[in-house]
Order: C-alpha cells, then structure tokens, then sequence
C-alpha cells in the first residue's frame, strides 16, 4: 500500500500540514517534531514525491482594478506556457474571485491537489488574502506578491528600486518640483513605489510636497476623469510627475494637454510597466519595463526546483527592470 501524508498524519498524531513541512524541509517544525516524522515516514517505507503532473495558474481576482487595465498577467502566463512546453508539462489557468462564497473551497481543493503545482498572481492581494494559501500542500510560488507571516517562495518586481531609478532620471534632467500621481494602496506595489520615489527626493535634499499629489481612479477613463478634475481647481504645477503605472500617467498626460498644458515642455510624465500603450501615447511615455515573460519562466523553474530539489528555505526573488526613455521627459 502506498504511503500518503495522511497516513503518516494518523500515525504520529501530526496534523498533514505539519508532516509535509517536516518531510519537505520547511521551516516552522521544531528539530525534535521533525525528526520523529522523517524517522516514522522511513519506517513506514514513504516514498517522496518528486514529480508533478501539471501546473496551475492560479489568478486570484479581487476588485479587478489592476488586473483589467494592463497586460501583466497574460504576459506572465505566456511565459509559463513556453516553460511547461519545455518540460513537456500541460498548464492549466484558473481564475478565483475572492468576493464569492465559493473562493475558499476553491483555494482548499487547488492546495490540497499535490500532483500539480500552483504559481499564484499575488498582484491584487493583500496579507489577508494569503492565509488561505498558508498551509499548501501543493508546490506553491506567489508571482507580484509577497507574504509577511509565511515563508512561501516569491517572485517580485524591484518597485523601490525601479522608482527611485526613474525620479533620480527626473532630478538629473533638472527637476526640483516633482509630483506623484497615485492610486493609493490598493495593492502591495503602490507604496513601495512612492518609497522609491520618497527615497529619490531625500537623497537630493528634496521632498514630496503633498499639494503635487494626485489621486486618481486605476482606469484609463477614470484617470483622465480624476486629473482633469483636479486641474479645474488651477493647482500650482509641479515641473514633472512620476505615476504608480502607465494607465495612470497616460491617462493624467491626455488631461493636462486637453488642458492645453504643454507635455513635456512644460510638465513632464514617467509611468510604470512599459505597456503597449506607454508607445503609442503623443508624446511617447518614459516607463519601467517589466520582464514579464521572465517572471513567468522563473516561476516555472522555481516550482519545480521544490519538487525535484526541495530545500529547507524559501527566497523572496526581485526581478530588476528597464529604464526606458522616450518623448514625455524634458530638461529643465
């Protein structure tokens, strides 16, 4: 009879969760714990799984604010697929809706299935949402995301670096007055990219006047809708503003030239992301490009690296990005 988790769980009287932390070498199992259930497990003739049959691409869905308006996620998913078509693995998407009843039995199912592995899109999730993923007992990476309270394997974009990368762009073309414009803290990234841009600004002995801060919606129309409001009060102008993502610098720049405010003579605009539109807008828009296919192909080897190699840590990866300078910068 084949030896399962479960059955080395009724033996040592240890919940499944704790015996396949301790038979896969993650943290959180005291030594002595630990020892017991490897010792049982080889007594009982357990066989390690070191194989997958599958992958999951789990998108967890929750206001759909972010995910709607860009392309991050089909690039990564892209990504997977060429990965999995190395490996001769089929992959699955699966999307979860956080805001229905049906979500948590969705996560159980998927983290209780150990023959297939999960690389969860983090981008709109918070510590919260984690916690129904704390005690997988699939294969598990979070892509755009990070936990605080559990060590799971993560893969991130470097947003402090990044930002700080673009405003330091920003003070070396001559700008003294430089705005933000942000979304808020809808999700993980946003502050970390107002704390690049924080950083940027103290290194040079400047600082982020909260009058050059503007809030606006996370859609297109939303963003043109927001900025063109805020404009109608005549604020003082900062000389350049440095934006949260793509969609909300395109959509503040078309404001501001509908307002007859000269881009970039008069004021300048760098996004985030580097999306297809980020090309297309008059003029062109200086980004961050995200590597986003490669997120998608780390994560791959990263999920099966805990399979084939399981090891007795996990890594939080930061993928670096791109600069790129286009037409919506001027020199001061």
């Amino acid at each position: 009879m084949k030896v399962s988790i479960r059955t080395i769980s009724k033996v040592t009287g240890f919940s499944p969760a704790t015996v396949s932390n301790a038979l896969n070498h993650k943290p959180g199992v005291s030594p002595k714990t630990a020892a017991q259930i490897v010792r049982v497990a080889a007594e009982m003739g357990y066989q390690p799984q070191n194989r997958i049959e599958r992958i999951n691409f789990v998108v967890a869905r929750k206001t759909g604010s972010i995910l709607d308006e860009g392309e991050f996620h089909p690039a990564v998913m892209d990504g997977i697929e060429r990965a999995t078509r190395r490996e001769g693995m089929p992959t699955r998407y699966v999307t979860v809706d956080l805001e229905t009843p049906t979500a948590q039995d969705q996560i159980e199912e998927l983290c209780r299935d150990k023959s297939s592995g999960l690389i969860l899109l983090g981008t709109e999730l918070k510590e919260e949402d984690y916690r129904p993923f704390y005690d997988c007992e699939a294969p598990l990476v979070i892509v755009d995301g990070f936990c605080f309270h559990k060590p799971i394997e993560s893969i991130v974009i470097s947003n402090e670096s990044s930002s700080y990368t673009a405003v330091h762009y920003l003070i070396s073309m001559g700008h003294t007055k430089i705005g933000y414009i942000t979304a808020g803290d809808i999700i993980q990234n946003f502050p970390l990219r107002r704390r690049g841009c924080e950083h940027a600004l103290t290194e040079a002995g400047l600082s982020l006047d909260e009058k050059y801060v503007m809030h606006v919606g996370t859609k297109l129309s939303t963003a043109y809708s927001d900025a063109k409001e805020w404009l109608s009060h005549d604020p003082d102008l900062p000389t350049a503003f440095f934006a949260d993502n793509d969609i909300l610098a395109s959509g503040a720049m078309r404001a501001f030239l509908e307002r007859g405010i000269r881009v970039p003579e008069e004021v300048s605009f760098i996004g985030f992301d580097d999306l297809p539109l980020a090309r297309l807008t008059l003029p062109s828009l200086t980004t961050i490009h995200i590597h986003k296919h490669d997120i998608g192909s780390m994560a791959v080897q990263k999920l099966l690296g805990q399979v084939r190699n399981p090891q007795g840590y996990t890594c939080v990866t930061h993928i670096s990005s791109d600069f790129v300078i286009r037409d919506s910068v001027a020199r001061v």
